[in-house]
């Protein structure tokens, strides 16, 4: 049955949905809109700090939840109010949110819709709009490899569009088969930018051609047509999984948040959409169908409006939160109880490559559903051939080629983590990491401390000069991570240090950069346990001991400082291998510090704001009184990586360090 009235600017088509259906679909996209108007009314009060409003777009955030089991996750934007209360969040706990108040769900840590919550599926954005699409990848995979024929939903905005993320993380669903359903608002405006501003093609859905994707273009004010439509979708979807891209023709009655008003849009465009409201259009064909009555229709507002003052009302007496510093350090990692798995007394003879190699395959074994990604990484084996013969070990489902996509990977890595699985990345080289630096420094760094999902998610990062590969394939860029709360980075020199901290970075939780110096990996020999086995993170190694000099370094350039001392047998200095620079192992630098009265740091990476800064600042702050001299730091120089061999030997501190240590001594 098809009807419009005119009253009613929406050709409403019911197909076989029961009148209970039609029913608590008025109650759903009634609710966000009374919640709305409440808190606009707050806004102007000063109760709230700000607001980004979804009025006009409720059929869209409520058609597509109820078209989902409440198993399903969705990702929604902060136009989605919809979502959070389709899927029955209490509301004190949302307005308590938006307060900052600890009964929300990132206890004053992040604002509005900026969280998630496992116990109703909802895993919500962070600024940068594009990341989430790419996490909605990794949850669908997850349901492929478990064989749950589930679906995701993921929301974006036209504006949204325009990033690389929606590219990539298109492009990784297409090739993967993943069940994502793609759900695209356009309203018309990213913030004051309009749609001929933002891309050329027609409809936004043109563009699933390009990734060989089934599109569709859905009236988003028509709530009837949004949820029949999904549901069938989803119902394919569960059964056949694919991604689907969905363009949601709709308006954004209000500004991008309040306080940005709406003067860019000319007047009779607001007036033509005002005709199309979602929520007074949907109530107008259920009362000329005789669905709703107007007793009913006064009970159901009554009830929603009882509801949200009771709610407030807790909200409101809810006492603010008192800062606690313990509290805020505590919940920037996950706790993770380190168990120590010992060697057996059984060694062979490794480089440092194949401890690499074999560590991972241990953890594969050891972790059944351990993902391992990466660019040319299964039949291939990696350009280092690390993983070479772990398709036939473990199968392409847990090693799996990735397009060249390196944000979306990340992304779809802690899409994984989200669902229940771990998964180590392979950065071909360290430096290629930038193109996927947003999810690492804000997702995966972050979300723990935002809203307690841990990020359990390893990137292996191959790096170093040396090798006269220039600047884009040489750079040790540990510097990026060691600053930003929330990453554990690793850094070994040794074979047996390398297998040992792997394993203990795939069992940690939280986020690890795994640095893996290429200069190591065919030039390092040790003797390391055969069998599985983990080390500590947090830990120096004191490899010399002695009274001179403490010569603190990590990677490559622990093996400068051993040469070194090889060379000049009459300097007893105690050196430090780091291991880890995140957590560092402060206690280990101070006393060495304390016992010799002189410290040199040695790191490859250029000196300035390199890690060698910090440690020189804790060593000064924290032992000033036994320091005989100040402390040296001695790094590479102030310029890109270069090519050709006697410019990168002269970048490098290598040469320097041996002059720098003895000029130290002689303070």
């Amino acid at each position: 049955m098809s009807t419009a009235t005119s009253q009613n600017s929406i050709d409403y088509n019911r197909q076989n949905i029961d009148d209970d259906t039609l029913i608590l679909l008025f109650k759903n996209i009634l609710k966000p809109r009374m919640i709305e108007e409440k808190m606009l009314i707050l806004l102007r009060q000063g109760k709230i700090s700000k607001w980004f409003s979804g009025i006009g777009q409720e059929a869209i955030s409520v058609g597509v939840t109820m078209a989902l089991d409440k198993e399903e996750y969705i990702l929604p934007m902060h136009r989605n109010l919809g979502v959070f209360t389709t899927r029955e969040i209490p509301l004190y706990r949302l307005f308590a949110q938006w307060q900052g108040k600890a009964s929300g769900f990132t206890k004053g840590r992040d604002r509005s819709f900026h969280f998630g919550t496992q116990q109703y599926y909802i895993v919500g954005m962070i600024s940068h709009l594009g990341p989430q699409l790419g996490v909605a990848d990794g949850i669908a995979l997850a349901s492929n490899l478990k064989n749950k024929n589930q679906v995701t939903a993921v929301f974006t905005g036209e504006g949204g569009t325009s990033e690389g993320d929606f590219h990539e993380a298109l492009n990784i669903a297409s090739v993967w088969n993943l069940p994502v359903i793609f759900c695209v608002e356009n309203n018309g405006y990213g913030l004051s930018t309009p749609t001929n501003e933002q891309y050329n093609c027609e409809h936004i859905a043109d563009k699933a051609i390009g990734y060989g994707m089934e599109s569709h273009i859905i009236d988003g004010n028509n709530i009837i047509e949004v949820y029949t439509k999904v549901n069938e979708i989803a119902l394919g979807l569960r059964q056949s999984p694919r991604p689907v891209l969905l363009e949601f023709k709709t308006f954004r009655m209000r500004g991008h948040e309040e306080a940005s008003g709406t003067k860019y849009v000319p007047q009779g465009l607001l007036d033509t959409w005002l005709l199309k409201d979602p929520v007074t259009n949907y109530q107008s064909f259920l009362t000329v169908q005789g669905i709703l009555t107007e007793e009913l229709e006064a009970s159901i507002k009554e009830d929603i409006l009882n509801e949200i003052n009771e709610s407030l009302k807790i909200a409101f007496e809810e006492e603010l939160i008192i800062p606690n510093e313990t509290n805020e350090l505590n919940d920037v990692y996950k706790l993770f109880n380190y168990q120590e798995v010992k060697e057996n007394n059984l060694n062979a003879e490794l480089r440092f490559i194949d401890a690499i190699s074999e560590g991972l395959k241990q953890s594969m074994q050891h972790h059944d559903d351990l993902v391992i990604m990466g660019q040319d990484i299964a039949g291939y084996g990696g350009a280092f051939k690390i993983t070479d013969g772990f398709v036939d070990l473990f199968g392409k489902s847990r090693v799996r080629n990735t397009p060249i996509c390196e944000s979306a990977i990340i992304e779809t890595a802690m899409g994984l983590s989200i669902a229940g699985i771990k998964s180590v990345v392979e950065m071909q080289f360290a430096d290629f990491v930038s193109s996927g630096f947003n999810p690492v420094v804000n997702y995966l760094a972050k979300s723990y401390y935002r809203w307690s999902q841990s990020a359990d998610v390893v990137i292996r990062m191959p790096c170093g000069a040396g090798m006269s590969a220039g600047p884009f394939h040489s750079q040790t860029n540990e510097a990026w991570f060691t600053k930003t709360p929330g990453l554990k980075v690793v850094y070994p020199a040794f074979p047996y240090d390398a297998k040992g901290l792997l394993a203990t970075a795939i069992n940690d939780p939280n986020p690890v950069l795994f640095f893996e110096h290429k200069g190591l990996y065919r030039s390092i020999r040790q003797d390391v346990p055969t069998d599985y086995y983990t080390l500590p993170f947090g830990k120096a190694s004191l490899l010399k001991e002695g009274t001179d000099v403490t010569i603190i370094s990590y990677g490559l350039a622990v093996h400068w400082v051993l040469e070194t001392l090889d060379n000049n047998l009459d300097i007893k200095a105690d050196v430090l291998d780091l291991r880890t620079l995140q957590p560092l192992d402060t206690e280990a630098i101070f006393t060495s510090v304390k016992k010799t009265g002189r410290a040199m740091i040695l790191q490859e990476d250029s000196l300035f704001g390199g890690i060698g800064s910090d440690i020189s600042a804790m060593i000064m702050e924290h032992c000033f009184e036994y320091l005989d001299a100040p402390v040296k730091r001695v790094a590479s120089m102030e310029t890109p990586i270069p090519f050709i061999k006697q410019l990168e030997d002269q970048y490098l501190p290598k040469d320097r360090f041996e002059s720098a240590l003895k000029e130290l001594l002689a303070y």
